[in-house]
């Protein structure tokens, strides 16, 4: 487990400060995250909206980018899903 965390951090890391703030990911850099690294869990990243409407529902604060911890529910989100936790 302790790789698949590192593994997450470095992933959330490389994406994030594309777009500005180097901790924090933009709508541009989740969607090119979730494409890249997510394909198969999150299908829907490349229908019109679904990206904002992904975006709008993880951003707590409503500041238009997701910190580590608003992406970090994201992914807890999809392993339930994954494991069946619903």
């Amino acid at each position: 487990m302790e790789a698949a965390i590192t593994t997450l951090v470095s992933h959330f890391k490389t994406s994030a400060g594309k777009d500005g703030s180097a901790c924090t990911l933009s709508k541009d850099e989740l969607q090119n995250l979730v494409s890249t690294q997510l394909p198969n869990f999150v299908k829907l990243s490349s229908e019109p909206g679904a990206i904002d409407q992904l975006m709008r529902s993880l951003d707590q604060d409503n500041n238009g980018e997701l910190t580590f911890t608003e992406f970090w529910q994201f992914i807890g989100k999809l392993a339930c899903k994954e494991g069946g936790f619903n």
